[in-house]
């Protein structure tokens, strides 16, 4: 009798919440469809002429098919600006990684005068983004003779206040035993950190290296004028080129958005490969 009674009461409950999770479900169906619906726009864009994407009634799959890839990848020298972009990333991801690492390292392990002093002013420059100190920045490159140059892209990004944070609290949260240990061994800090603190840290570096990648993939403002050379800018720039190109007086938003679909596989394919770190470096910043 009670077993009957349980099962009635279960069942009952299970009705009662079948209405609640169709709306919940429904709900995040719809907000999905809702983030999605500006990349299928753009897919679908993609594959239109330019009359068609002026049709608003227009929203199939237009006649071009790949033929504005292939436009934007040749004609318009699209292939050249993601390289560039590319390497710009990359270089920036290595270096900004390298000098974080090295940055945290004497932060925690070090003892020297004005040490929190030091690590305060590291945060300060938070303040000071590329974009508000951008004509300084200019005036320094072209005194060095570095514009149109990759330094003059990669050099003002290398340093980066977040990422030494970032690692500095990961270093903080390894137990002190470790460093005692390393210390009787006469093993050195900088094999200390190859051998000891990076493996211990794969998560939080592929993180920040995640978040590097993305942030330096989608600079616009800076290449656009660090950089006059046509053949030596990014792919940002590169799409707004496109942009300045028009057809009977019309903007060919066809080839812009195959030049905005192709600047976004490369972060994408990234984020996809690396989202497990990247997302315990949210939960750590979170903590």
């Amino acid at each position: 009798m009670g077993t009957k009674t349980q099962q009635t009461t279960v069942a009952d409950a299970v009705e009662t919440r079948l209405p609640e999770n169709l709306a919940m479900h429904a709900g995040l169906v719809g907000a999905i469809a809702l983030m999605s619906a500006p990349l299928v726009l753009a897919l679908v864009m993609s594959t239109q002429t330019t009359t068609e994407v002026y049709q608003v009634t227009n929203l199939g799959i237009g006649s071009q098919g790949l033929s504005n890839y292939q436009t934007a990848l040749t004609e318009y020298g699209f292939a050249n600006y993601m390289l560039n972009s590319l390497v710009m990333s990359v270089v920036i991801v290595v270096g900004k990684v390298t000098l974080s690492l090295l940055a945290a390292l004497a932060l925690v392990y070090y003892d020297f005068p004005f040490q929190r002093g030091v690590f305060m002013f590291v945060l300060l420059t938070l303040l000071l983004p590329v974009p508000v100190r951008i004509v300084p920045l200019f005036q320094l490159m072209a005194d060095l003779g570095w514009t149109n140059t990759l330094l003059a892209l990669t050099g003002p990004y290398i340093a980066s206040a977040t990422a030494v944070f970032l690692f500095r609290q990961h270093f903080m949260s390894i137990p002190s035993s470790l460093v005692e240990a390393a210390r009787l061994d006469g093993v050195g800090p900088l094999t200390f950190l190859v051998k000891v603190l990076i493996p211990m840290s794969r998560g939080m570096i592929a993180g920040v290296a995640v978040i590097t990648f993305i942030y330096a993939w989608n600079q616009f403002l800076w290449p656009l004028v660090a950089v006059t050379d046509k053949s030596s800018q990014v792919v940002q720039v590169g799409i707004r080129y496109i942009q300045g190109s028009a057809q009977a007086g019309l903007t060919r938003w066809g080839l812009i958005m195959a030049g905005a679909v192709l600047a976004l596989l490369p972060p994408l394919l990234v984020l996809i490969a690396l989202h497990r770190p990247l997302l315990e470096t949210f939960a750590i910043q979170q903590k």
